[in-house]
């Protein structure tokens, strides 16, 4: 007897079959409708709420598929919530859901969900031991992805100068990528290009055998330029790297993290230049897409050049208030933000504001290079004011970072600049005995040692330009330059010392060879350097034993002038052949096409005409006038008379 068949079972069985399928070929949609089907029948099938999660999540619907797991009570599914929690960018919220799970150990999906949810919380030093863990405990098809981003986690972890990264082996393109993420933190530049360069290749060669199209290929080749452009504006290529940026943001990627790095390197190339492009850019690196994208310290240099751009633009109330949001965001930006503040304050000619706002802070931080950076910048403020006395008086509330070369040397900068030679003269008096008491070697001071010695020297303090000269040669004691002045020094104020120290100096003949002594005594230093060279071969050519011959004076042949061609002797010249031309009788001046004088007559009419009809000059004609004399042609020159007429110079060259 046959057994009679469920109907519900029956459309469980085939509802199943059809996920099964459906999931095979991808086909997520229709596998949700067949989990439908089978959920219809029966509510509290754990399996098919399992699947219908796991079809939400293949269709990027997490916050349904998140909603759908609290909604059914569905606690054991800790990594399919967790994962939901991830991609939703609530990474925090994804750690709690692992923790809480309290699991013994954790199964090998969980443990590398939470390596990358601690990756996205920037806790890199806990992901890279977590990632040293999978790798050694692991062996798959995903190795290669795991030693990517153990590669990118170490990229991040050497921000940190401290940390010690080991050498992990680079075979995929995207290990090169992130091999020369490291190089470039460690600014080595150009070796980071080159990886790069690589990486580009084995990117296009990895993809092509894949089968990705060309717009694949350059959405994931992007990543690698815009890289390469950083590199390049980092050594200085700014038109290359630029250029780079814009192909790049031409092609509208898809990825609003590489929009943002590209928008923000792009205004940061062109500075003060282009300021409405920039502005563009920089709100492309603030949109909303990117706060998830970017890490805390893209970000926080994106807020900072948002400000610098503002202050480009001189826009005050605005600078005002992103400096002060700027500030709120990232507390270590503090001081950044309120130099920005103080240089608006100077442009909007509010000095006194920009000098309280620094001393205010100076007085209140406990950082004290900040401290120390603020009463720099306030004593700048008060240079562009003209306020030298009071931009001294800070120099020198520093205490003993006075003495430090660069601060010594603007204090007797400013100190001159008010002709105030005795105080710049004990200033670096003190300076000196400063660093003899205390034995302070802070990197190459032989600059100021020198600088303080000539001036000395030029003030008549030998004593002082002594020692500060004794200091320069325990640095350089095989210059002689320092010694021959140390000796001059001495003379000057210890005659017997003097003696003692010049026994050092090198012998005049370790110095010059006899040649450099006979040219230096030879009179024709004064002469020019060929002169120089002709006596010292006439020198060479009248050595002892070689006759001398008595050079001929050469006499120059004396050639008669040269006469025209068609000159006749016969004929006298020309009397006004020398004169110019409009001082010779014959001259004939042309006529002035702008004359004032008016052809009256019709159109087309000559001026001989004009003349007979113009009724104005009547009166004249009847008024008798003296006769004046008729023009007598001047008698023609010699070259006029025998002048072939007819013939024209040709024009052109030789034949």
């Amino acid at each position: 007897m046959s057994k009679d068949i469920n109907p519900k079972e029956a459309i469980v069985k085939t509802a199943y079959a059809d996920v099964n399928k459906f999931g095979q070929n991808g086909e997520f949609d229709k596998s949700m409708k067949a989990v439908n089907r089978i959920l219809a029948v029966a509510p509290d099938d754990h399996t098919a709420l399992h699947c219908k999660i796991i079809c939400l999540i293949q269709l990027t619907k997490f916050e349904e598929a998140l909603k759908f797991i609290e909604k059914n009570r569905l606690v054991t599914l800790i990594f399919e919530k967790a994962y939901c929690e991830y991609r939703l960018n609530k990474p925090n919220l994804a750690l709690k859901t692992i923790d809480d799970a309290n699991l013994p150990v954790l199964p090998p999906n969980l443990k590398e969900l939470r390596t990358q949810v601690l990756y996205r919380l920037e806790r890199y030093d806990e992901c890279f031991e977590s990632y040293k863990d999978i790798i050694k405990h692991t062996n798959d098809y995903y190795e290669d992805e795991r030693r990517t981003n153990f590669k990118a986690v170490a990229a991040n972890l050497a921000l940190d100068t401290n940390n010690v990264i080991p050498e992990i082996p680079e075979d995929t393109y995207e290990q090169y990528f992130n091999g020369s993420f490291i190089l470039s933190i460690r600014q080595r530049y150009s070796e980071a290009e080159k990886k790069l360069r690589v990486s580009e290749k084995l990117c296009r060669e990895s993809l092509e055998e894949d089968g990705a199209s060309e717009e694949e290929i350059r959405e994931e080749m992007d990543i690698i330029k815009v890289q390469t452009a950083y590199c390049m504006q980092m050594q200085g290529k700014t038109k290359e790297a630029a250029a780079i940026y814009a192909d790049v943001l031409r092609n509208k990627p898809k990825d609003p993290a590489l929009i943002a790095v590209a928008s923000n390197n792009l205004v940061v190339i062109n500075k003060d230049q282009h300021v409405f492009d920039s502005k563009k850019k920089i709100r492309a690196a603030m949109a909303d897409a990117c706060e998830h994208k970017l890490t805390a310290r893209q970000k926080k240099a994106v807020a900072l050049n948002n400000c610098l751009l503002a202050l480009f633009t001189n826009a005050s109330d605005q600078i005002h208030q992103i400096s002060t949001k700027l500030a709120e965001q990232y507390p270590d930006m503090c001081f950044q933000s309120l130099l920005i503040r103080a240089v608006q304050f100077t442009k909007d000619k509010k000095h006194k504001e920009a000098v309280e706002l620094l001393q205010k802070h100076a007085a209140s931080t406990a950082n004290k290079e900040e401290a120390f950076a603020s009463k720099f910048a306030i004593v700048q403020f008060l240079l562009v004011q003209g306020a030298r006395k009071e931009a001294i008086d800070i120099l020198l509330s520093l205490g003993e970072a006075k003495y430090k070369p660069g601060i010594v040397s603007a204090l007797v900068t400013l100190y001159l600049g008010m002709n105030n030679k005795p105080a710049a003269s004990e200033l670096l008096r003190t300076a000196v005995d400063w660093y003899k008491k205390n034995n302070v070697s802070s990197g190459d001071l032989s600059d100021m040692w020198r600088q303080a010695a000539e001036f000395h020297l030029r003030g008549g303090a030998t004593e002082t330009a002594a020692s500060s000269l004794e200091e320069l040669l325990k640095l350089k004691p095989n210059d002689v330059r320092v010694l021959a002045q140390l000796v001059i020094a001495y003379a000057q104020c210890n005659p017997q010392k003097a003696l003692e120290v010049s026994k050092k100096l090198p012998k005049l003949e370790t110095l010059t060879t006899a040649s450099e002594i006979d040219a230096l005594e030879a009179a024709n230093w004064v002469m020019s350097t060929k002169a120089a060279k002709k006596s010292a071969n006439a020198k060479i050519d009248q050595s002892p034993g070689t006759p001398v011959v008595e050079k001929k004076k050469c006499h120059k042949r004396k050639r008669k002038g040269k006469l025209p061609k068609n000159y006749n002797a016969e004929i006298p010249p020309d009397p006004e052949r020398w004169l110019p031309k409009y001082e010779r009788t014959g001259f004939r001046k042309k006529r002035d096409r702008r004359a004032k004088d008016i052809i009256k007559g019709s159109q087309g009419m000559s001026s001989q005409a004009a003349e007979q009809y113009d009724m104005s000059n009547r009166a004249n004609l009847n008024k008798s006038s003296p006769a004046t004399p008729a023009y007598q042609e001047p008698t023609p020159g010699p070259r006029q008379q025998h002048r072939k007429g007819g013939q024209k110079k040709r024009k052109g060259g030789r034949f």
